[in-house]
């Protein structure tokens, strides 16, 4: 930090002494503040020596190679811009840009002290004040000039370090579509002659080239909106596509110039393009609001803005050509450091940077190739006489055809030849799928040309090219860029064109109109999810097709589905595949800009499935077919289409326009035809996922379905027809289900006679009446946020509102007539009573007042709410702070519970506990007369009910995004045993904190346990069915019925005696508030209720040793010795033996000293180790003497000549086992103790560690698959050479839990950076610590693959299997909630006894635990009884095939070695994936009636509790 103060400063005096420009003098003092940040960057990069002969080459160019640093482009403009030169200084562009550019001197002075900044050109030499900004060839020349009459610059000898900032704007693009290519060649042309100036002028130059489009259109589109005049009056600014084509064909040209080699042909000059402000997150052309508040002027703009951009710019310099990354800032960037691999500034000849990558289009002749099809129908007539019915219209019947929908009816790109980028502007409307009617069917196939063949009368289709308005579009009304919200004015068109045209007979012609739109609107849906719900979009369609079908006689409405949009992402990501990605992103952001899965992409998904159902639901609601000749069809050929392929698999990008996003004429053809063939099946048989990429053969009526096909002539009946529209009243004889019937009335009714205040203001917190109370808060998540309280049934975009007037311990609205609630119960004893909340909002609203509740917290984030309750009470003048009587309720650790799998460890309930304690320790010091409600964390548990009842309307598919750890985990899994045992934890916990007396230390304060969520049961309809009318729309938070409810049981347990509460929860109980009696009038607390709280838990005895008990029932041993290792008992064992490392070998087990930690305690190791007896050491071996007292093979002490079968040594890794495998089968059969042929062998290995810790030191040699390769090398010996033998594969424990060891102890004598580089090094969150996390899981994985692949099962006396406890790692917290570190050595990498003795217990009982049911995590809590017991039902040890998960028949081929392990893995899991699309066709078939009712998807950003 002292060194970048020192190099901020350093800059400034060379910019100082630099400063030929009066201007420049005079903004010194403005810059130095601009570049305040300086000081403060994080900029670890270690100073490199300066060169002493600088390099001749451009490629291997080093930063401390660089003397001098210039720019220009800044203030660029256009030669007939009237903008004002002074605007231009003074605007915001020029102040974050010149600013970057000192930000980039101050970086590169880092590496070279002495480098030398030259100032921005202003003006050329001896201009006079006020004219116009210079051209950038001017500004070129003239820094050129400067730079040689530096006489600290050696211009021929020294390097330097030009950017070059270019804008493609115009001032025209955004309404260039009559002179698009103009301004696209002027400003190229404009660009080349600046680099071919520099190229040809300045030797020893590594020139960037900056993009600065977007950031100069955002700059100039919020300047002083009095001073600038735009040349162009642009009228579609709700259509991007003209504008985002131009700057994005612009942008391709760029580097299209640049790999094309014109300025590489020197050795000492290169020009990189750098990207970082090609997509820069700041808003624009929307107005200079960022979440409302007004974006600063030039003088005010954050120093951060100023310097983050040149940390943007000086990043991109240290990124490979191919990987450099765009700008998007949000906060403070980290400069990045020139690695010691690669220590140069990144050129495309250093980066092996290849600019062609595979284009999968197979035909560079598409475009000349014939797109016509065949006619096979014979029958084309049309009807005896005009039909009066639209369910008997045949094609030839049809007079009319029209479109509406978007710039895929608009015909963008169609007909443009591949790489033609600017020609998707142009509009093909004669090649439009769905009205196209250029040349004839033999060589254009569009429904117009299909229909043309039965009545070559046919009138309305479009030809040739233009828009909407133009003359030849006639009926295609499609408008580029137009989403639902415009379909109604579109229609509004089509009636009004087709009423007024001569040539249609509008009463008695029959007419086609094809409505397709929706891609937009998904494209656009995550920047307003509301404006682009699906609600908002059926009910645009809705509004377009009430015009149709009100004003239009005799039409057939083709509604098609809103395709799957989804699916372009495979086209995107496929990187062999030539398209241009940045012009995709910007027109389909919501679409590509996440990851797979992210929750936005899951929301893209749930939006694209719910705007297909809604489509269907609104059509088959029976709304448009109450007249004989009109109806809606809808046409779904799109709903499951996915992109095209290539023979070798990839996307095929030759049926896209040259954007890759719009539809090329290949396409369009596909889709007339998918169309045609859809409007002759009959409803319920549609086809809804055609492959593009086939040959789509055209049907054709015949003679028994000569109709196009309606419901009626379908003999279809619509689902959902019985369901009345939304604006209809429900018949008066139509009585809703219970589960409908709304409780409009959540108001009680409160019967207390005495309602009485204390005579005076009590000072004692034990004798506080309900109407004492004079303030009310809470504190928590989303239940006392309110979410969702008060949302309509199914309105799941509703559950993002704060209800807060509505919680239940804390919500004012209404009074208790009406809304009950604890502050409404208390205002009827105190009218007075304030803090409650109103209305909706969040925490910060004014009205959410002392409800400072935040939805998703977890307890961590509790102490920073009271916080923020205690500023609160403090400052508002309605609280006298220290007088008046305050109410507290606290509910938090859903949150915690729902996430508890995850990681075990972080949400423990020591640390649960540890941060409930931090919050109330703030309020028992702060806050005066005060009564704090502690309510018990909710039991989850039941809430899963919901969401398996498949009867039961909720939404299931986000039961991962509400409570990834209960609700959609297996029933009997670990996770939700886990999470059963961490909430009686949590509930324990909490429990023991308030009876321990720490809050009852003052007469004004007490903490009361309500439990009333201890037992929690489910609301359950007549028919054993969830009533979800206690629910949320996500079936996951509570209704106001519920909410009601919950304050009704709040309000009964405070006045209930401590030691009587109640503790369960049922909310269909018929609750009645409770009274105050003259016997109980205090809120009940532990001294006025008589309760003694129980004695502290007496503070326990040193441990003396590690030992374990074990009272099993007598074993005896197989009648006859097993031939079977399925009817394996422990008795049968005789014989122990080890593979692994050095935690095998026990270093450090009982170490004392820095010199015993490499002693190995090899009779003390959890496997193999044989020490004392199981009462005082806990061991593997130890356990199994109690079954067999003969066993043989344990180590003893610390002597190798003990190490019995203990094969392990320290430091070794996966490629060692084999030799310890051979070793260890050699010692056996040279044993003369043993039995080498009759005797049960049992061995444990464990190994992996060292690779880990080593990966990214060498990511080939301790890669994965050698992992798994070595293991199975291992197993293979095994596995040939012993007779007799049980294995023990110990799963990889989870390494990632040392990092807390390292950083929140400081006892551990070596550092763990030492032991285990590769997880203890990497910063937290950065990205090679997340894919160390990913490869500790492959190993766990991909081991458990291979030992379970069938491989090791044809012998009937051999198996492996596979013990997981250390699946999910668990770091042993001590009562501070820090590492316990008594279970690690004095290192904090290895065990102690105490540790061993865990691991041992672990062991046995996983291999009592079935396969499939073993327990994946460690339980480190000291309980001499932990261990196990073989029972009657089930003696033996268990594998996979006594666990019921093998069959007993061999698997043909598992067993041959010469199989690769990866081969069998592959195979198991093809099996998996074949027996799971069966199921899911057989499920598919009995889910799919329902699907559209059950399915409901969200449209909403989730709310976690």
């Amino acid at each position: 930090m002292k060194l970048l103060s020192e190099l901020f400063f350093l800059w400034l005096l060379s910019l100082k002494g630099t400063a030929a420009h009066p201007l420049m003098e005079s903004n010194y003092l403005r810059e130095q503040k601009k570049l305040e940040p300086l000081r403060r960057f994080q900029f670890p990069c270690e100073l490199e020596k300066l060169s002493h002969s600088p390099p001749s080459s451009v490629h291997t160019l080093r930063p401390s190679d660089i003397k001098a640093i210039a720019g220009i482009g800044i203030l660029q403009t256009t030669p007939d811009s009237r903008i004002d030169h002074e605007d231009l200084l003074q605007s915001p562009e020029r102040t974050l840009l010149q600013a970057s550019m000192g930000t980039l001197s101050a970086l590169v002075s880092r590496f070279n002290p002495s480098v030398l900044h030259q100032p921005l050109p202003l003006k050329t030499s001896g201009a006079a004040s006020g004219t116009k900004a210079i051209s950038i060839l001017d500004q070129a020349k003239e820094m050129v000039k400067c730079i040689k009459e530096n006489q600290m610059i050696d211009f021929h000898n020294d390097w330097k370090l030009i950017t070059v900032f270019f804008s493609a704007e115009n001032l025209c693009s955004s309404c260039a579509s009559t002179h698009q290519e103009n301004c696209s060649l002027d400003s190229m042309e404009r660009l080349t002659r600046v680099l071919d100036f520099l190229y040809q002028k300045v030797p020893k130059a590594f020139v960037n080239l900056v993009d600065s489009t977007e950031f100069r259109i955002f700059s100039l589109s919020h300047s002083n909106q009095n001073k600038i005049r735009k040349p162009c009056n642009c009228v579609d600014e709700d259509s991007k596509l003209d504008d985002i084509i131009l700057r994005g064909s612009y942008q391709n040209d760029l580097e299209k110039l640049l790999k094309s080699g014109r300025y590489d042909v020197r050795d000492d000059f290169t020009i990189v393009l750098q990207p970082f402000l090609q997509e820069i997150n700041l808003p624009h052309r929307t107005g200079w609001q960022v979440n409302g508040t007004s974006i600063p002027t030039p003088e005010e703009i954050t120093e951060e803005e100023c310097s983050a951009l040149g940390v943007g710019l000086w990043n991109n310099m240290m990124e490979p050509v191919g990987q450099k990354e765009h700008y998007h800032y949000t906060e403070m960037l980290q400069a990045q450091c020139p690695s010691q691999e690669y220590l140069y500034l990144f050129t495309y000849r250093n980066s092996n940077y290849s600019s062609s990558p595979r284009t999968s289009q197979p035909e560079a002749l598409s475009q000349e190739r014939s797109y016509g099809t065949s006619i096979p129908c014979f029958d084309r007539n049309p009807s005896n006489t005009v039909p009066v019915s639209v369910h008997n219209l045949r094609p030839a019947d049809i007079k009319v055809i029209g479109a509406l929908g978007d710039s895929i009816t608009a015909g963008n790109g169609a007909g443009s030849k591949p790489n033609d980028v600017l020609d998707v502007l142009t509009q093909y409307r004669g090649l439009s799928w769905s009205v196209g009617g250029d040349e004839n069917i033999t060589t254009v196939t569009t429904l117009a040309n299909i229909l043309r063949e039965f009545n070559p009368s046919l009138r309305g289709y479009s030809i040739g090219k233009g828009n909407q308005d133009s003359s030849n579009a006639f009926l295609n009304q499609a408008v580029a860029g137009d989403r639902s919200e415009n379909v109604p004015s579109q229609t509004r068109r089509l009636v009004d064109l087709m009423k007024n045209d001569t040539r249609i007979n509008f009463q008695e012609d029959w007419k086609l109109i094809t409505l397709f739109i929706g891609g937009n609107d998904l494209c656009k849906f995550c920047n307003d999810p509301v404006h682009f719900s699906p609600d908002n979009f059926t009910n645009n369609i809705k509004i377009a097709l009430d015009i149709l079908h009100r004003e239009v006689p005799r039409a057939f409405v083709n509604l098609v589905t809103v395709l799957h949009i989804v699916t372009l992402r495979d086209l995107y990501q496929e990187k062999k595949v030539s398209c241009p990605r940045l012009i995709m992103r910007q027109l389909c952001p919501c679409v590509l800009n996440y990851d797979d899965n992210s929750t936005e992409t899951k929301m893209l998904e749930s939006f694209n499935r719910r705007y297909q159902e809604e489509t269907h639901r609104l059509v088959e609601s029976g709304r448009y077919d109450t007249k004989e000749d009109f109806t809606v069809v809808v046409q779904p050929f799109l709903q499951r289409v996915t992109v095209p392929k290539t023979e070798e698999g990839l996307p095929d990008s030759s049926y896209f326009a040259p954007d890759c996003f719009h539809f090329h004429q290949k396409t369009h053809s596909q889709a007339a035809r998918a169309l045609w063939n859809n409007m002759l099946e009959p409803l319920g048989n549609k086809t809804d996922a055609h492959l593009l990429e086939t040959v789509i053969t055209l049907k054709c009526p015949s003679q028994a379905e000569s109709f196009l096909r309606t419901y009626r002539n379908s003999n279809y009946t619509y689902p959902n027809q019985t369901t009345p529209d939304v604006t209809t009243p429900l018949p008066s004889s139509a009585t809703p289900t219970p589960a409908q019937e709304p409780d409009q009335n959540h108001g009680s009714q409160l019967l207390c006679e005495d309602r009485a205040p204390s005579s005076s203001s009590p000072t004692s917190v034990h004798a506080l009446k309900p109407a004492d109370v004079r303030v009310i808060a809470a504190l928590g998540d989303s239940l006392t946020a309110g979410n969702g309280i008060g949302a309509e049934p199914n309105n799941i975009l509703d559950m993002n509102t704060e209800y807060r007037g509505l919680a239940w311990s804390i919500g004012g609205d209404a009074s208790l007539k009406n809304v009950t609630t604890l502050p409404n119960i208390l205002r009827e004893f105190n009218l007075n009573l304030t803090g409650y909340s109103t209305g909706t909002g969040g925490a910060s609203e004014p009205n959410a007042f002392l409800n400072q509740a935040v939805p998703g917290a977890v307890a961590e984030k509790l102490p920073d709410q009271v916080r923020a309750l205690v500023r609160l009470m403090k400052s508002d003048p309605r609280i006298d702070f220290n007088t008046d009587w305050k109410i507290i309720t606290v509910l938090i650790g859903a949150n915690d519970l729902c996430n508890y799998c995850k990681d075990p460890n972080y949400y423990s309930a020591v640390n649960f506990t540890s941060r409930i304690q931090e919050a109330l320790d703030i309020l028992h010091a702060e806050v005066p007369r005060a009564l704090v409600n502690l309510v018990e964390v909710m039991n989850l548990l039941p809430w899963r009910q919901m969401f398996l009842d498949n009867q039961v309307q909720c939404p299931t598919h986000l039961t991962g995004d509400l409570c990834s750890c209960v609700l959609p985990v297996t029933e009997g899994s670990q996770e939700l045993a886990m999470v059963m045992e961490a909430t009686r934890a949590y509930q324990n916990s909490t429990r023991k904190l308030v009876e321990s007396g720490r809050y009852d230390t003052q007469e004004n304060f007490t903490v009361v346990l309500q439990p009333f969520f201890r037992n929690t049961k489910i609301p359950l309809l007549q028919d054993g069915h969830a009533d979800i009318s206690f629910l949320a729309p996500d079936c996951f938070h509570l209704s106001q019925k519920s909410q009601s409810q919950l304050s009704r049981a709040l309000w009964n347990t405070m006045l209930q005696p401590v030691g009587e509460k109640t503790d369960f929860f049922d909310p269909k109980a018929n609750i009645t508030l409770s009274c105050p009696t003259p016997h109980k009038p205090f809120l009940g607390t532990y001294r006025n209720s008589n309760y003694t709280y129980p004695p502290l838990e007496p503070t326990n005895k040193p441990i003396q040793n590690w030992g374990s008990d074990l009272s099993c029932p007598a074993q005896t041993p197989s009648e006859s010795v097993p031939t079977s290792v399925h009817k394996l008992r422990p008795t049968d064992i005789r014989v122990v033996a080890a593979l692994g490392d050095s935690l095998t070998t026990a270093v450090g087990a009982k170490a004392t000293s820095v010199n015993d930690l490499q002693t190995a305690w090899r009779g003390l190791s959890w496997s193999i180790g044989g020490d004392g007896t199981l009462e005082t050491h806990t061991t593997l071996p130890n356990i199994l003497k109690k079954f067999n007292p003969e066993l043989f093979g344990f180590s003893t002490g610390t002597e190798k000549e003990t190490a019995g079968f203990n094969s392990a040594v320290g430091g070794a890794k996966a490629n060692n086992m084999s030799t310890q495998a051979r070793e260890l089968v050699e010692l056996m059969r040279g044993s003369s103790k043993i039995n080498f042929k009759e005797d049960w062998k049992l061995i444990t290995l464990f190994i992996g560690s060292n690779d880990l810790c080593h990966y990214c030191l060498d990511r080939e040699t301790y890669s994965v698959e050698n992992y798994v390769k070595h293991l199975q090398d291992t197993l293979d010996i095994l596995y040939q050479e012993l007779p007799r033998a049980f294995v023990n594969l110990v799963e990889i424990m989870e390494i990632a839990g040392l990092r807390q060891i390292e950083r929140e102890t400081s006892g551990c004598v070596v550092p763990g950076t030492t032991l285990c580089p590769c997880f203890l090094t990497s910063q937290e969150s950065s990205p090679e610590l997340q894919e160390m996390k990913i490869i500790n899981k492959d190993f766990q994985i991909k081991s458990m693959l291979m030992a379970n692949s069938g491989r090791y099962a044809q012998r009937e006396d051999f198996t492996v299997v596979v013990q997981p406890f250390f699946r999910n790692t668990i770091i042993p917290l001590n009562s501070n909630g820090k590492p316990d570190l008594s279970f690690f050595s004095m290192n904090c990498f290895h065990f102690t006894e105490r540790g061993h003795a865990e691991m041992a217990i672990a062991l046995w009982n996983n291999m009592l635990e079935p396969a499939g049911q073993k327990q994946s995590y460690n339980n480190f809590a000291h309980d001499r009884s932990k261990l196990k017991c073989p029972t009657s039902e089930n003696p033996f040890l268990f594998t996979s095939r006594n666990s019921g998960l093998q069959n007993t028949a061999p698997v043909v081929g598992a067993g041959d070695p010469s199989v690769p392990y990866w081969a069998v893995i592959l195979a198991a899991i093809a099996g998996v994936l074949a027996g799971s699309v069966l199921i899911g066709v057989l499920m598919s078939r009995r889910h799919k009636k329902h699907q559209h009712e059950r399915d409901k998807a969200t449209e909403v950003n989730l709310t976690a509790l």
